[in-house]
């Protein structure tokens, strides 16, 4: 029986090993691919209850609360920014799929620093402070109240009197020392933006 122990404690070391590996690869963050995810929940914080009373068409004054979801999937501390803009129906959103924002201007930003596997959800309040008469049957919204924040976009919605609020991804690249929309997931280079629809009015809360 002695000269079978050697063999024995063997397949027992070995059997140990196939299980520890096991066990740490069902727990080890992977990273063959690495990207981001951006979303926007609603003032509940799940995908819902976007707006007051469910009614998107806004009042001069209605207070509109939304959560910016971001997850960093991409192995390393990851700087970023959110560049949000504001865009009526005609203007041109950005490409995810071509890596081009929308060249309209962003009225605000949000930087963020995000740990390994870290998630973040980012108070985003806002109301339309002021709105005027464009001509042609349409309103410009002239000023916005955003975090606590005013803040002037001047965007006619021509004469549907809707518009686009716009949340965009930048990544900061070290090598360029600049903040790019977009990234490298090791297996391409991918882009992501989001937008929610809404209406207004002349009228006030």
């Amino acid at each position: 029986m002695k000269e079978y122990k050697p063999v024995l404690v063997i397949g027992a070391l070995v059997l140990v090993l196939i299980v520890a590996v096991a066990v740490i690869s069902a727990f080890w963050p992977r990273y063959e691919e690495r990207f981001f995810e951006l979303g926007l929940l609603g003032s509940n914080k799940m995908a819902e209850d976007y707006y007051p009373d469910g009614n998107s068409t806004l009042r001069i004054g209605s207070d509109v609360l939304w959560y910016i979801y971001i997850h960093n999937h991409m192995g390393s501390v990851q700087d970023v920014l959110v560049r949000v803009k504001l865009l009526n129906s005609t203007m041109l959103v950005p490409d995810d799929r071509e890596h081009v924002p929308s060249p309209a201007p962003f009225f605000f930003e949000l930087p963020v620093s995000l740990d390994i596997d870290e998630t973040r959800m980012i108070p985003f309040s806002w109301s339309i402070l002021e709105v005027d008469d464009a001509g042609n049957n349409s309103i410009a919204v002239d000023r916005l109240l955003v975090n606590d924040q005013t803040v002037d976009v001047g965007v006619s919605s021509f004469s549907d009197d809707r518009y686009r609020m716009v949340f965009e991804l930048w990544v900061y690249d070290q090598p360029s020392n600049e903040y790019g929309f977009g990234w490298d997931s090791g297996k391409g280079f991918y882009s992501v933006s989001l937008y929610m629809w809404f209406r207004t009015t002349t009228d006030a809360v």
